[in-house]
């Protein structure tokens, strides 16, 4: 709930910030404060929905039956890290300044790309033929689908956005031993973790407002 408020008032600033930027003539492409506020709510709960499948014991025996690695794989093409990061140059009095070079428009555009391929990896996951309980593990993995695509539909600068894998591209992740699908999508959910965990950063550092001081 913290976490929440606090992302809530930074959208309230960085709304007046847009208020008054636009008032100048200058284009502003920003998150509506109605958006801010829902958006910084689903990603959160994303996020929290994510880590409570990779830590569930009875995901643990349902989904990843047998699995015990920790590696994350991060296979998205997206470049998420680099264009959601602050961009901060340092002056010869070793103060910190802002790089005005940060794009909200590009970081958003790489969120997406994101949550488009890893609907994709889900979807064709539950999909390929060889799962140990095909009802079982939809009813685990389905709602992780339902909250993506709420946040593409809800949370995008552009409507229109392309997904980041087709889904002939994705389905050839899935091979014939169902032991090793299994483990190859364990390791997908952690590396979707890793980037969910950066993805609620940017969407913090985007609601500050900051970029636009």
């Amino acid at each position: 709930m913290a976490i929440f408020n606090t992302y809530f008032y930074s959208c309230v600033l960085l709304l007046l910030t847009v208020n008054a930027r636009s008032s100048s003539g200058l284009p502003v492409r920003a998150l509506s404060l109605e958006k801010c506020k829902s958006c910084s709510t689903l990603f959160g709960n994303l996020l929290e929905h994510i880590t409570e499948l990779l830590n569930n014991d009875t995901v643990q025996r349902d989904v990843f039956h047998g699995v015990t690695t920790d590696e994350a794989v991060v296979r998205s093409k997206s470049d998420t890290p680099r264009a959601c990061s602050p961009n901060l140059t340092q002056n010869p009095a070793c103060m910190m300044q802002r790089n005005s070079s940060f794009s909200e428009s590009e970081c958003l555009s790489n969120i997406m790309k994101d949550l488009g391929y890893y609907a994709a990896v889900i979807d064709s996951y539950l999909n390929n033929t060889l799962l140990r309980d095909p009802v079982t593990e939809a009813e685990h993995l389905r709602p992780t689908l339902g909250m993506i695509e709420s946040l593409r539909k809800n949370c995008s600068l552009m409507p229109d956005e392309e997904e980041d894998s087709s889904k002939e591209e994705v389905a050839q992740l899935w091979g014939d031993n169902s032991f090793e699908n299994r483990k190859k999508m364990y390791r997908m959910m952690r590396g979707f973790y890793v980037r969910t965990i950066t993805i609620n950063r940017a969407m913090g550092y985007i609601a500050s407002g900051d970029h636009r001081k």
